[in-house]
């Protein structure tokens, strides 16, 4: 296995050949039982290696490393000093000290009170590795693994999933901190990775001044009219410079450079240029389509930073928030009262998506992870955020996954009145294709058709039965007979029975169970910290105030 290690500035190339972790060091052992014996509660660390063993092999990552080069740190162990790391909340010298210095840490890890340990800078390169190659998952999986064959886990049972907000590690900027920081950016990069180009072709009067330092609200013009002129300067820069960037002498790997396609997608989603009769081009920023603007593009697809290009924008009740949306899963185990659960709540699942994508959207890659790891629950706890029809049934049918959620009620006028007909008020022969109301009276027409791309069945009551009824008031207000909007059989019947169900004491006594994954959720971003995001991406930022000086 091969590890790039930054230690002083060069860049050597360490390989780490996958063998089993040494045993925890005699003199160790003894001083950990001498100190903790009958006195305090074995740490954290001795418990894991005690109960758990090697529970993350090198075998396990040898996909993300080489295989030639100086011996270097085990990727398994320094795995477990990643958990170990998170869960004591400390940073990467500081975990490097405890390496050194803890004698917990060298337990677990089978090290000897004389080993030096490693530079700090091992955790990040490690973590580096481990992101770029796909394996950000193993340590979870193997952790379920190891619990599957201590009987602590197992498919079928109970499981609850919520999601939480995580807040991106870049600044909150607005469209006018946006463009110009899109721009900073840019040449920023262009600066770093191609310097003498720079020099040659970006010699622009202002540029110096304008992005030598970042986009700060604090130092932008107060009034609307220089904001909105201010604006078109960094417009004007920023297609100055793609233009550049594009031109024929330029390097083509140029435009290639992430923040170059960052800046000309904040380009495109803010501004629009057209051009006029004497051939000009004209830049206006784009506005709202209900204020008369040309549009801005939907939130999922609508960037807010050019450091972190996957983070969005997002709003859930009276929380408006820049960044993620986490889904986390654990099992659950109903319980009657005074009795405890035989086994652990246990978390299973954890999936990070974008902040805009809606929780019913999430749940087929959730069912999909635990199926993979085979935990599938066969019932599953959720929200009202989650369920819809077509995902009550397809779960049912792919995984036999019985979603316990409370639907949404029926939102016609009649439902939210409670006075009135409502739809499952009506009784549907499917076999026979038609529909019959409360007053007796059957339907006089059923088509199967397409709404919004959705199948679904319209059935419509005859005007002549309707408009004479003694009861039409509470039906209908239409001039015409009343309409049935119905999605397919197995769905309209499956949404129906749930809601009946959700009316139900029992029904709703058991529901309660979903509430705990709450407190879990809460434990995790108190304990890791993760209500914000650790890391972005970065560019490699030079300063351009010496390059752009006109």
């Amino acid at each position: 296995m091969t590890v790039f290690l930054l230690l002083g500035g060069s860049e050597c190339v360490v390989s780490v050949r996958p063998r089993p972790w040494p045993k925890p060091d005699p003199q160790v052992a003894a001083a950990i039982q001498a100190i903790y014996r009958g006195r305090r509660e074995v740490p954290l660390a001795v418990r894991v290696r005690d109960r758990l063993g090697e529970l993350f092999p090198d075998a396990s990552f040898v996909e993300a490393f080489g295989r030639a080069g100086k011996p270097g740190w085990s990727p398994g162990r320094l795995a477990l000093v990643t958990v170990l790391q998170k869960a004591a909340s400390l940073t990467d010298r500081q975990a490097a000290d405890e390496v050194r210095e803890n004698l917990a840490w060298k337990y677990a890890l089978g090290l000897g009170l004389e080993d030096p340990g490693f530079d700090h800078s091992v955790l990040s390169e490690f973590r580096s590795r481990v992101v770029t190659h796909g394996l950000e998952e193993r340590v979870l999986d193997l952790l379920l693994e190891r619990l599957r064959t201590l009987d602590l886990l197992a498919s079928g049972g109970s499981q609850r999933t919520d999601s939480t907000h995580i807040v991106a590690a870049v600044r909150d900027l607005n469209r006018l901190e946006l463009a110009g920081e899109s721009v900073r950016a840019a040449l920023n990069a262009l600066a770093a990775a191609c310097p003498d180009w720079v020099d040659q072709v970006l010699v622009v009067d202002d540029w110096a001044s304008r992005y030598a330092d970042r986009i700060d609200t604090w130092r932008l013009p107060s009034s609307r009219a220089g904001q909105n002129e201010l604006a078109l300067h960094y417009a004007q820069d920023g297609f100055t410079l793609l233009q550049a960037v594009h031109a024929p002498g330029s390097p083509a790997w140029l435009r290639e450079l992430s923040a170059v396609q960052t800046l000309r997608c904040v380009l495109v989603q803010n501004y629009t240029r057209t051009a006029d009769r004497a051939g000009r081009l004209r830049i206006r920023r784009r506005e709202r389509a209900e204020d008369g603007g040309d549009g801005l593009p939907p939130a999922p697809s609508r960037l807010a930073s050019p450091y972190d290009t996957d983070t969005r924008w997002s709003a859930k009740r009276d929380l408006f928030w820049n960044g993620y949306k986490l889904h986390v899963s654990e099992t659950c185990h109903p319980q009657a009262d005074g009795d405890r659960p035989t086994r652990p709540n246990l978390i299973t699942n954890v999936t990070t998506t974008c902040s805009t994508l809606p929780d019913s959207r999430a749940l087929e890659a959730i069912h999909q992870a635990l199926h993979r790891r085979h935990l599938l629950p066969a019932r599953h706890y959720l929200d009202s955020g989650y369920p819809s029809a077509d995902l009550i049934v397809s779960c049912a049918r792919t995984y036999g996954i019985a979603l316990v959620t409370a639907v949404l009620l029926d939102t016609s006028r009649q439902a939210k009145a409670q006075q009135g007909f409502a739809a499952h008020d009506f009784t549907v022969d499917w076999d026979g294709s038609q529909a019959v109301c409360p007053a007796g009276k059957a339907s006089a027409t059923w088509n199967d058709v397409v709404q919004e791309g959705v199948a679904k069945t319209v059935v419509s009551f005859a005007a002549l039965d309707c408009v004479p009824c003694p009861v039409k008031q509470q039906c209908t207000s239409s001039r015409k007979g009343r309409r049935l909007s119905l999605y397919p059989r197995e769905l309209t019947e499956a949404i129906r029975t749930a809601r009946a169900q959700q009316q139900d004491g029992t029904w709703q006594r058991d529901y309660a169970l979903r509430a705990g994954v709450e407190g879990t959720v809460r434990q995790a971003t108190h304990t890791t910290g993760l209500r914000r995001a650790p890391y972005r991406f970065r560019f490699s930022a030079q300063p351009v105030s010496c390059r752009f000086a006109g």
